[in-house]
């Protein structure tokens, strides 16, 4: 059993498989400001005892002082710890007085002095520059990792690291393991990605994972990329209620549990109402519900829920959050919690488009809905997403993103004309193991809710 070394954020510690391996060497690399550091101090104070303290060591980069000062703004920064289990000093007046060789002996002091269990040497790069050649910073690098190794160190390199360094800089061939840090911008948004280049002895999940910095630390979120898992799992085959009498039987009496639904529709047209009717129709039978939208604010949708008569103690979730800054690996997760701890049967995720314009990276969001439908599904949980149609009458195509095929119910909602009138249409294209009605039907929204008409003649209308 290979020994781990937490790193202070539990989601980090599952892309890696369990957390980094012990007493290893790891590279932290990435631009400056991408969260290296804060990264290196919360695996410190995660991991620092009094038995095995932990070394903090800074270079030429920044003195140590002021690494004091911006790390007691964390949270996770323990002032109790300071001299007792986490030690912080300087490597800078060795390095400047007797370069290399200085930066040895003084770290042979230090670790005679405090017997740690973790050092963090930061800006580790700068040290290059003190070599007098190559050769020269190859012996330093197998003379320190030489000595982390023979007293069962786990060591963390600090550096200001582009993609090309890995290629060219001796110290990612001699690391065992390399968290590589950065920050990619997309039209007006930039996202921070953590990748593991290498984690010897052991796997990981490979990748670009999103994280945010905060006064918490850095927060990662794996990348949902859900494998086929075609173990069996137990279904119901009691139907669930739209909340619509007139479209369960459309749709052959209503939808399957654990079954994906898309509603998509011009603005206007009702597919937020709809979501509403599957909620409260959960609601009505004690079925915890959660509707995650981007369209509407509290206030707004307060409104809607009394004009229907719904009730507001209903056990339904409502996670309002703004398309701006959107993080979706940060937002789905957020979700499958709270369907953890709500015990959530239905979802209602409104809309996909302002999710799929939050992720420029397409496969990145193919990615997400294929992930986020599969473990719906396996545990039972009925998604209903809505998307709004560019076109405002006689919509031709359904979503952009492939949606309508791992759906297992889309109902297309439209405006038409009559004459002077402009009505609302309702067609189930689909559902997935049932006979379902085809007509195209007028749909109506009243105070009591939305009901379906009869029939309609759409030829008899365009003509």
């Amino acid at each position: 059993m290979i020994a781990r070394l937490p790193t202070g954020n539990a989601r980090l510690d599952e892309i890696l498989h369990g957390g980094l391996v012990a007493h290893a060497v790891t590279l932290i690399a990435g631009a400056p400001g991408s969260g290296k550091t804060i990264l290196a101090e919360q695996c410190l104070f995660a991991n620092a005892s009094r038995d095995r303290p932990a070394l903090y060591l800074s270079t030429v980069s920044e003195p140590f002082d002021k690494l004091l000062r911006y790390g007691q703004s964390l949270e996770f920064f323990d002032a109790t710890q300071i001299g007792t289990s986490v030690f912080y000093d300087d490597l800078g007046d060795a390095l400047h007085r007797d370069g290399l060789r200085g930066v040895l002996e003084r770290i042979d002091a230090l670790m005679k002095s405090h017997r740690p269990g973790i050092v963090v040497i930061d800006s580790f790069k700068a040290l290059r520059d003190f070599a007098t050649d190559d050769a020269d910073f190859r012996r330093f690098l197998h003379d320190l990792s030489g000595r982390f190794a023979a007293l069962a160190i786990s060591s963390f390199w600090v550096g200001e690291y582009m993609d090309h360094d890995a290629m060219e800089s001796p110290e990612f061939g001699v690391a065992d393991a390399v968290i590589f840090l950065e920050t990619k911008r997309a039209a007006e948004r930039s996202a921070r990605y953590l990748s593991i280049l290498k984690l010897r002895g052991s796997g990981f999940a490979p990748g670009e994972h999103s994280y945010r910095l905060s006064s918490s630390g850095i927060a990662v979120f794996p990348r949902l990329a859900d494998t086929p898992d075609a173990s069996p799992h137990v279904t119901s085959e009691q139907r669930l209620s739209t909340g619509i009498p007139a479209l369960d039987q459309a749709l052959g009496d209503g939808y399957w549990p654990g079954s994906t639904t898309l509603i998509t529709g011009p603005s206007g047209a009702g597919k937020t109402l709809m979501g509403l009717h599957f909620l409260y129709a959960g609601a009505e039978r004690d079925e915890p519900g959660i509707l995650l939208t981007l369209q509407e604010n509290r206030t707004q949708l307060g409104r809607i829920i009394s004009r229907f008569g719904w009730s507001t103690d209903a056990p339904v979730t409502i996670m309002d959050r703004s398309p701006v800054e959107l993080l979706i690996d940060e937002l789905v997760y957020e979700l499958l919690d709270a369907i953890a701890e709500t015990g959530a049967r239905r979802v209602v995720i409104d809309s996909l488009g302002d999710l799929m314009l939050a992720t420029p990276d397409t496969t990145r969001f193919r990615e997400f809905v294929y992930s986020l439908v599969q473990r719906c599904s396996r545990s039972g949980v009925s998604l209903l997403f809505t998307f709004e149609s560019v076109e405002l009458f006689h919509v031709t195509r359904l979503s952009e993103v492939g949606m309508s095929h791992i759906s297992d119910n889309v109902v297309l909602l439209q405006h038409i004309h009559d004459g002077a009138t402009m009505k609302r249409a309702l067609t189930v294209l689909k559902t997935r193991g049932s006979n379902h009605e085809s007509a195209i039907r007028e749909f109506n929204i009243a105070s009591h809710g939305i009901t379906l008409g009869e029939p309609i003649n759409l030829q008899a209308l365009l003509h």
